[in-house]
């Protein structure tokens, strides 16, 4: 499985889902849009949209998603078993500043 999560280095939603992939364990490639402008245009490109935190999964766009929205459509898409092991971050917590969330 491929996956590229475009995150935020401090957001609820981006931890969410950073808990969701190391609950799973999960490879993933990191684009960190607040540190990198270009990762950031890249996500709008290809989401058609500014809010973050969006995930591909082989090929699969799915824009402003939380862990707990991805945790789920791994499963319902068969890219997972879903597991009841605890993990260490609240997976559907939104980012502190409202402003955050838009990239």
């Amino acid at each position: 499985m491929e996956i590229t999560a475009y995150l935020k280095t401090t957001c609820g939603w981006s931890n969410g889902v950073r808990a969701i992939l190391a609950k799973y364990d999960l490879p993933y490639e990191e684009k960190d849009i607040l540190k990198n402008p270009e990762f950031r245009a890249e996500m709008e490109q290809r989401s058609g949209q500014k809010l973050s935190p969006c995930v591909v999964v082989d090929g699969h766009m799915l824009p402003d998603i939380s862990g707990e929205e991805l945790e789920n459509w791994l499963v319902a898409n068969d890219r997972i078993s879903r597991s009841d092991a605890p993990v260490e971050v609240p997976i559907n917590s939104s980012c502190q500043n409202k402003k955050q969330h838009v990239a």
